[in-house]
């Protein structure tokens, strides 16, 4: 047992304080660590250290819990702690782990005095859709195909040779989501997330030919309010999906520059002539020319203020809940230029005048912390903190590694659970409590190849359960809950085989059932998170708040664990709550084993914190 420190309220007093306030702190220090010389927060305000002495506080269950002040001094206020051990050693505790030497400022917990991420966000399941693949209304087989598509039936096999990879339109519609809301309501996932909705020339719509408009080949403005409106009648968020590092070739902005330096849209792009002719774009596709976001006009039409296109999205009678930004890792930064702040911080103002009840997560595929610091983007759309650890653990030796796995290889490395551990600690550390909270735990999006592609026998309840329990936004990508699979981002966006529904009747079951565990544990939704074991093949963790503690053992072989008997402070008895595991308990501790695969969850009480 370590000492314990997080950023959620059994150990912060005040999530969200504003400069200048004090926020009391609390360490858990086990008592089998004996007793220390001494408890301090090193705080770093303007870069300078700062020391504050902690006090006993209480003593519970083999635990002692020290608390300290910290004044909030900066709008990201760093600090760790540093406990003097009876034997005259330091131990630091930051929100990597415990050391026995001097961490990293950059590993330091985080307190941030930016307005907060809506309350909503820590409760969310995710559901992605990808309009073109997730159903058809009856008006969607009158519409005529576009110039650029390349019809396909719904049964058809996804291409995936150019230019059929992009352009293969299958038709799927808003209306058609509107009518299997019934099915999201089923899963349980509380928001959508929808790809982009306005008009592209390719089945994907990331190459926007404007902003203003949702596609008619979507039906229209008319069927994205009669879908909102039908969520929210069901208590169902809805989330957008924006652009902000470029846009299409064919876009309304960018036909009127090319070619014509004397357009006022010529400063919303960076060309590389001056006749106007070439330009940069995103990994040198022609076809999505970059954003140069050293405009103002640009900002004025697109981020900034009330009669932008962030903006009128979020109001009447569109009403979405938030947005998506795609590409948010590149959006602004060229060569010498690095405006992503300036564009982050400007979108997420926008969203605060307009309805500051609103979610802004992005994109950022590796190590996302620099750019997630509560001032801009609430949660991160990333893989290295969570998808990619747990492909390495959970997939197949050998499994490819394509699409948004982003890495540069050939194929995933293969993980034990330590590494595992250690890749989630890591790339977790550098976000603050509330922004690890609103990150995406994503198995696969569209940019993925499907996790159940290449999954180790087994292990699907395991990988989904811990999508369901790790702190952040579990992500279920439409056609997941129905076993579907796909070898790359373009191959997994297959079209929704609703006539496959009973057939599959197992496996959204448990879909819905590992969502319902996550919706109704208030400890799941925005309490602690403490490993307990940390094994090749096993990992045991606890998630915790004031009301509940909730114990969780992700398996991938068959397993026999014993835990100290103050791990979790005083069992009296453990409700199973999923899976087939056993628990045990005597006076030496708790003892967990089972056949792997498995996932198993306890509601444990008696537990003294």
């Amino acid at each position: 047992m370590e000492p314990h420190h997080d950023g959620s309220p059994l150990y912060v007093s005040n999530q969200s304080p504003a400069l200048g306030e004090w926020v009391q702190v609390r360490l858990r220090v086990p008592h089998t660590l004996g007793e220390p010389r001494a408890v301090r927060v090193r705080s770093n305000p303007d870069r300078e250290p700062r020391f504050s002495e902690a006090t006993l506080l209480s003593t519970a269950a083999g635990w002692d819990w020290w608390q300290a002040e910290i004044l909030i001094e900066n709008p990201v206020h760093g600090y760790r702690w540093v406990v003097r051990t009876g034997d005259g050693h330091d131990l630091w505790i930051n929100a990597r782990g415990v050391f026995d030497t001097e961490t990293l400022d950059s590993e330091d917990f985080k307190l941030t005095s930016h307005p907060a991420p809506p309350r909503w966000a820590s409760g969310t399941v995710l559901y992605q859709i990808l309009p073109d693949r997730f159903a058809r209304s009856a008006a969607a087989s009158q519409r005529e195909a576009p110039d650029w598509a390349i019809p396909a039936e719904w049964d058809d096999e996804v291409e995936l040779e150019q230019p059929a990879r992009s352009q293969q339109f299958f038709g799927g519609d808003l209306d058609g989501i509107t009518l299997h809301l019934d099915h999201l309501e089923k899963l349980g996932v509380s928001a959508l997330y929808l790809t982009p909705i306005f008009a592209g020339r390719s089945n994907h719509r990331y190459d926007a030919s404007n902003f203003d408009a949702v596609d008619p080949l979507l039906g229209g403005d008319e069927a994205l309010v009669r879908l909102v409106e039908a969520a929210h009648a069901r208590g169902l968020r809805v989330l957008g999906d924006l652009t902000s590092n470029h846009s299409g070739d064919a876009h309304d902005w960018f036909v009127a520059a090319h070619r014509h330096p004397e357009a006022i849209e010529s400063d919303f792009y960076h060309w590389l002539d001056d006749e106007q002719e070439t330009y940069a774009s995103w990994l040198g596709v022609p076809s999505l020319p970059k954003l140069n976001w050293n405009s103002p006009e640009l900002r004025r039409r697109f981020i900034e203020g009330d009669d932008s296109i962030v903006a009128k999205w979020l109001k009447p009678p569109f009403a979405l809940d938030g947005w998506r930004i795609d590409v948010a890792n590149m959006t602004g930064r060229l060569a010498d230029q690095d405006l992503n702040a300036d564009v982050r911080r400007t979108i997420r103002r926008t969203m605060i005048d307009v309805n500051p009840d609103t979610l802004l997560v992005a994109e950022s595929t590796n190590d996302a912390s620099i750019d997630f610091q509560g001032d801009g983007w609430h949660g991160a759309m990333t893989y290295a903190n969570f998808t990619r650890p747990l492909w390495g653990w959970l997939s197949e030796p050998g499994t490819p590694a394509g699409g948004g796995l982003g890495m540069n290889m050939s194929t995933m490395p293969t993980y034990t659970g330590q590494q595992f551990y250690r890749a989630h600690r890591q790339f977790s550390a550098g976000f603050p409590w509330q922004t690890r909270l609103a990150t995406m735990n994503a198995l696969d999006t569209h940019d993925t190849p499907r996790f159940a592609t290449h999954a180790l026998p087994g292990v699907i309840p395991v990988a989904l359960g811990m999508s369901m329990t790790l702190p952040g936004i579990p992500v279920v990508f439409a056609g997941d809950e129905f076993g579907l699979t796909g070898i790359d981002g373009e191959h997994s966006r297959t079209p929704m085989p609703w006539e496959r529904a009973d057939e599959a009747g197992e496996r959204i079951d448990l879909y819905a059932t590992l969502i319902g565990l996550r919706r109704t544990h208030s400890s799941l939704n925005g309490g602690g998170m403490r490993w307990l074991h940390v094994g090749d093949d096993v990992l045991v963790y606890a998630r915790e708040d004031e009301f509940e503690t909730i114990l969780m053992v992700a398996a991938r072989a068959d397993f026999d664990v014993r835990l100290h008997a103050d791990a979790v402070g005083g069992v009296q008895s453990a409700t199973r709550l999923f899976g087939s595991a056993a628990l045990s308990t005597d006076e030496d501790g708790i003892r967990l084993s089972g056949d792997g695969p498995a996932f198993a969850v306890w509601q444990l009480a008696g537990v003294a914190l």
